[in-house]
């Protein structure tokens, strides 16, 4: 059997590879990329400028220089697309599924986009990629590829098995054939298994499965992921509001997907507002950070104003400055936690089955828990230290109190958010935590002031 060896990127070979580009030795070039991984390739030439990257493909075949490309960074990828003639264009589209050419195609500008789909000399091909750019991105008509195996439901299992082979060079991945009625309409699906047991003059409509899950084109990737995970589907068939059968979303799309809504919901909860990365410019890494950055700032100016409202109390009992960093700390983390499993718990919307006043009560009497062993622990801490013991009962109320807020404040506010169209991630990230610094010190101070 032959050994498989992962293909590992080192700086020598980096060097080694870039020395043979400038030297053209397009004999090691070709040697030493050999059976390597397309996406192991795209990899080692993101450490490459667009020239150089061009070079390189150019002496692979058509196939693995689509595939190269397709597996890209996208900011990068706009860039290596503008050393491309027209006519290469249209050769590294006709090597692409329809989905995969269409989310190409949409990164060049219009003109030459058009230039490029006018350039494709397969038809079929073409046909599939105007179909899809009727779609916008986020929908599962512009997931779907138009590549897929149907047969009628009057076929045989022997005129089953020759489309399968006609498709076989246009349909990479077969997990199974959509089984269509004379009108189009996806009436279920039939596995490989099947077919391949069942005898040659068995028809279709007797051995399909009519209970397949599907999407329809307008249904969001949100919904889309949804579905595909809730069924466990390696692919899943897409139809129109008539129900007929236009196409089909396989995993690595829906995990492509799955991956851009994570860092998207990471960033938000990190403050940024913008699709940024490292590479990018200081002014666009700062444009997508100073919003929230400024939030925070003006949350800390509030902060201080409030404080000096109670500066008699401090001048008058100093200790109890001592404790807004617990208090404003605490707040933060119980909003943070709160927010956080709300926000989680929308992805799957079947967890809010239950009335909202049931989940708040339950959320009250889980705050009303953490509340009471974090105020004990801090009383007894205080005890030790030698701390008053009228400052201590005021310091754990107040931090009692700071708790039950800070946990409400953090379950209403994403589906607060959810309700009115905006990304509930907003409440997982410095939102949650400046408002809750502002109404941690004003349970605080007012407590104090009350009972001290």
């Amino acid at each position: 059997m032959e050994q498989i060896v992962q293909f590992e990127l080192t700086n020598d070979f980096r060097e080694r590879l870039q020395k043979a580009v400038m030297e053209e030795d397009t004999a090691f070039i070709e040697g030493s990329l050999e059976g390597v991984n397309s996406a192991d390739i795209s990899a080692l030439l993101q450490e490459f400028d667009a020239q150089e990257s061009k070079y390189v493909v150019d002496l692979l075949s058509d196939e693995v220089r689509a595939e190269i490309i397709n597996d890209l960074d996208p900011d990068q990828r706009v860039k290596f697309l503008k050393n491309f003639e027209v006519d290469e264009l249209s050769v590294i589209v006709n090597h692409l599924d329809s989905d995969d050419a269409v989310d190409l195609l949409n990164e060049m500008p219009l003109q030459q986009r058009e230039e490029v789909i006018a350039a494709l000399d397969n038809e079929e091909k073409e046909a599939n990629i105007l179909d899809l750019l009727r779609y916008d991105d986020d929908v599962a008509g512009g997931l779907m590829a138009k590549e897929l195996i149907k047969a009628n439901h009057n076929w045989t299992v022997v005129q089953c098995i020759e489309e399968i082979r006609r498709q076989a060079e246009n349909v990479q991945k077969v997990y199974s054939v959509y089984v269509i009625g004379d009108d189009g309409k996806l009436l279920g699906r039939v596995s490989l298994k099947k077919i391949i047991l069942a005898n040659d003059h068995t028809r279709i409509a007797d051995i399909f499965e009519a209970d397949v899950v599907a999407v329809e084109t307008f249904m969001s990737e949100e919904e889309v992921v949804q579905v595909m995970r809730k069924y466990d589907l390696d692919a899943v068939p897409v139809v129109n509001v008539q129900g007929k059968l236009l196409g089909r979303i396989t995993i690595d799309d829906v995990v492509d997907v799955m991956t851009e809504l994570a860092e998207e919901e990471r960033k938000l909860m990190s403050g940024i507002t913008e699709d940024v990365e490292e590479a990018d410019s200081v002014w666009m890494l700062t444009r997508a950070r100073l919003p929230w950055l400024v939030v925070g700032v003006l949350g800390g100016f509030i902060s201080a104003k409030f404080i000096g409202v109670f500066e008699q109390e401090l001048i008058r009992i100093t200790a109890i400055a001592f404790f807004i960093p617990l208090i404003q700390a605490t707040g933060g983390n119980v909003g943070i936690q709160s927010s956080s499993i709300v926000v989680q718990s929308l992805a799957n919307p079947s967890a809010f089955s239950d009335s909202l006043i049931k989940r708040l009560l339950k959320v009250f009497f889980v705050a009303l828990l953490n509340g009471l062993v974090l105020s004990l622990i801090v009383y007894g801490f205080n005890l030790l230290t030698g701390a008053a013991i009228n400052l201590s009962v005021v310091v754990s109320l107040a931090l009692f109190g700071v708790v039950i807020v800070a946990s409400f404040l953090g379950t209403i506010t994403p589906l607060i958010l959810d309700k009115f169209g905006f990304n509930p991630a907003l409440a997982s990230g410095p939102f949650i935590t400046t408002t809750n610094d502002l109404l941690g010190l004003g349970i605080y101070f007012y407590t104090v002031h009350i009972l001290l």
